[in-house]
């Protein structure tokens, strides 16, 4: 997909209503792209976080939650816990390598610095690590974490922010 068929690609805060769409796209983006590296039923012990409605909304709202929209419409969410701490990131399949995740991970840094962050860190599924990688995040060390009955793997990574510049 080229930049001019893509022109619409923008971000914006999370409001309540999304909350339906976003579990779905947390859903899908699970179910597709973490296939390749975690069994079915971890992939379905995962998505059963947003099986109940209200906690999953809660989760967003209690946390700096951005969206990326194409056309006004949510493809992707992440969210800041505290001042830097990446906690969700999840695109949907049918726009995933297209920056979407990019660009919500740059929006972040941006506010994580803002808010005087000098690192920023993520628990990085197996599947994002190469992601996470190419923008500049280190693995710290390897995670077991239980999740719906099932134990996942993951990784801490951490990116150093460049430190905000005085005004002079």
């Amino acid at each position: 997909m080229t930049a001019s068929a893509n022109p619409q690609l923008a971000v914006r805060p999370f409001l309540r209503a999304d909350a339906p769409l976003l579990g779905e796209i947390f859903r899908a983006s699970i179910e597709e792209l973490a296939a390749e590296d975690y069994s079915e039923t971890q992939r379905e012990a995962w998505a059963t976080a947003a099986d109940d409605a209200e906690t999953f909304v809660a989760r967003l709202e209690k946390q700096l939650t951005i969206l990326a929209t194409i056309g006004g419409s949510p493809v992707g969410f992440a969210s800041l816990k505290g001042t830097d701490r990446i906690d969700m990131l999840y695109v949907h399949p049918a726009v995933a390598e297209q920056g979407v995740g990019t660009m919500l991970v740059d929006a972040l840094e941006k506010l994580a610095a803002a808010r005087g962050a000098s690192r920023l860190t993520a628990d990085v599924s197996d599947s994002a690590q190469d992601f996470f990688r190419r923008r500049g995040f280190l693995a710290q060390q390897r995670n077991s974490v239980r999740c719906g009955g099932e134990w996942l793997a993951n990784t801490t990574m951490e990116k150093k922010l460049a430190a905000k510049e005085s005004a002079a």
